[in-house]
């Protein structure tokens, strides 16, 4: 089998959620020039991501999701089902974070609860019911993304932590159970990322200096640089790994 083979993604069936910004998009562009079919969701319709990838010429279903709705993610499966079979590939990237970094003490628990149901919730929901496409289908592969706060922790951040401590469980108890269907179940683990989603941090010089002096690249990631790694969980170059969590942090773990 020669190197290309390893990683070929033509003529899969791609989801990823969480598609209109951020990582989700990225993922989402590159995975199309890869040549794989698109199903993108996210819970407004990610239209720029649509056009974006239809303009490739590849095949791309957009849907409007909340991934923590079951009757909306039942929906999406069955969409799915009727449209394309299975997906080869499901890729959990739905989340949100928590808002300003309240002191926990402070947290309103309709704070915790929406990170928890969206975070941890979704990703359960998609795993299900595009996972039992998978084990009727005889295997597939399913990428979540987790998180190092998952695993380390960060002050002011229990519920997003809680929430991502939950994703990396799941992953793992699902790797075992699914392993003998064929559906293999990774997550990638990015520490910060130059998204929206950490503009507050990046607006204070202070804070944000702080935050990079903790991580031995000295920078926060890009979503162009968590691509490898999906790509490999994706496709048979991984085809013996299932239950693993790969960090993505400029090294943040190794300290």
């Amino acid at each position: 089998m020669i190197l290309e083979e390893y990683f070929d993604l033509k003529g899969k069936t791609v989801l990823v959620t969480g598609a209109a910004r951020g990582l989700g998009k990225d993922i989402a562009l590159s995975l199309a020039r890869c040549e794989a079919s698109m199903i993108i969701s996210d819970i407004a319709y990610p239209r720029a991501t649509e056009q974006a990838i239809l303009a490739m010429g590849a095949r791309c279903m957009a849907t409007e999701t909340d991934v923590a709705d079951e009757d909306q993610v039942r929906h999406l499966a069955e969409r799915v089902a009727a449209e394309y079979g299975r997906p080869d590939i499901l890729i959990n990237n739905a989340g949100i974070s928590q808002l300003g970094y309240t002191p926990t003490e402070d947290l309103p628990v309709e704070q915790w609860d929406n990170v928890l149901r969206v975070n941890l919730r979704g990703t359960f929901l998609c795993c299900k019911y595009l996972g039992k496409l998978m084990i009727d289908y005889g295997g597939g592969a399913i990428v979540n993304i987790a998180s190092t706060a998952g695993i380390t922790g960060v002050p002011r951040a229990p519920a997003y932590c809680a929430s991502k401590a939950g994703v990396i469980l799941l992953t793992k108890s699902l790797a075992l159970e699914w392993a003998r269907y064929n559906v293999r179940v990774n997550a990638i683990a990015p520490h910060y990322l130059t998204t929206e989603l950490t503009g507050g941090l990046r607006d204070s010089d202070e804070v944000y200096n702080k935050l990079v002096e903790q991580i031995p690249m000295k920078k926060f990631g890009e979503t162009s640089e968590m691509i490898g790694a999906v790509i490999y969980l994706s496709s048979k170059a991984s085809a013996y790994t299932t239950g693993t969590i790969i960090p993505v942090d400029g090294g943040y773990l190794s300290q």
